[in-house]
């Protein structure tokens, strides 16, 4: 975790979305450093953990965690959004080693790790999913269904983190974890800073679709 902040501020030149990238840098490292099943020695293995980030746009952090633990270079951090850089503005699956999803487009991830997920347990895979989104774009119509889907088929190798930067533009009676357990996810509310939290959440056992809401408060 240490050289984050060195790997992070390598990456220029996308000052709108720092802030949305700067959000995510804790829980990414808990997820890399503690918690999947995948290295870059296994990003083809079938029983491997899929990690889709949902919130692509300001993928700093993202790539600042995969640079760490060896799925990509770190050189290529310096020339990050260049043409002729594999590292966009959005991160692209057929040029970014380890990336599962080319994603940024909101509202698009967690409707894919549902059917990743249900891809994995007809297959007969070991292999959990994992999905980051922002709380913004859960105002997207599509994660309505995505989360009632979930909920229906019980699928349980299914992790939603919500990372709630109070960025929402309408918000929900209750809060956010109250949007997911009213259709009967298992749900749980950490500091999104605060690391033995997020790993002590992101490792419950749960026997149907978790939800758990990390909440930052915008100091970056």
């Amino acid at each position: 975790m240490q050289r984050l902040p060195e790997l992070f501020a390598r990456m220029t030149g996308d000052e709108k979305h720092e802030w949305a990238a700067a959000s995510t840098i804790d829980v990414l490292w808990v997820l890399y450093d503690k918690v999947l099943n995948v290295t870059p020695a296994t990003v083809a293995d079938p029983d491997r953990d899929r990690f889709l980030l949902s919130k692509g746009h300001g993928p700093m952090a993202y790539y600042a965690v995969l640079a760490e633990k060896g799925f990509i270079g770190e050189s290529i951090l310096d020339d990050w959004t260049s043409w002729d850089s594999p590292l966009g503005q959005h991160p692209d699956r057929v040029l970014v080693n380890g990336v599962e999803i080319s994603s940024g487009s909101l509202g698009h991830g967690l409707p894919i790790a549902v059917g990743t997920a249900i891809g994995q347990r007809v297959a007969g895979s070991r292999g959990r999913t994992f999905v980051l989104v922002g709380d913004g774009e859960l105002d997207e119509g599509s994660n309505h269904e995505a989360i009632a889907v979930a909920s229906r088929l019980r699928v349980a190798n299914l992790t939603t983190i919500v990372i709630d930067n109070q960025s929402a533009m309408y918000g929900w009676p209750g809060g956010i974890a109250q949007r997911f357990a009213v259709e009967g996810w298992q749900t749980a509310e950490v500091d999104g800073r605060d690391h033995e939290a997020i790993f002590t959440a992101l490792t419950a056992p749960h026997d149907r679709p978790y939800a758990v809401v990390a909440k930052i408060e915008k100091s970056y």
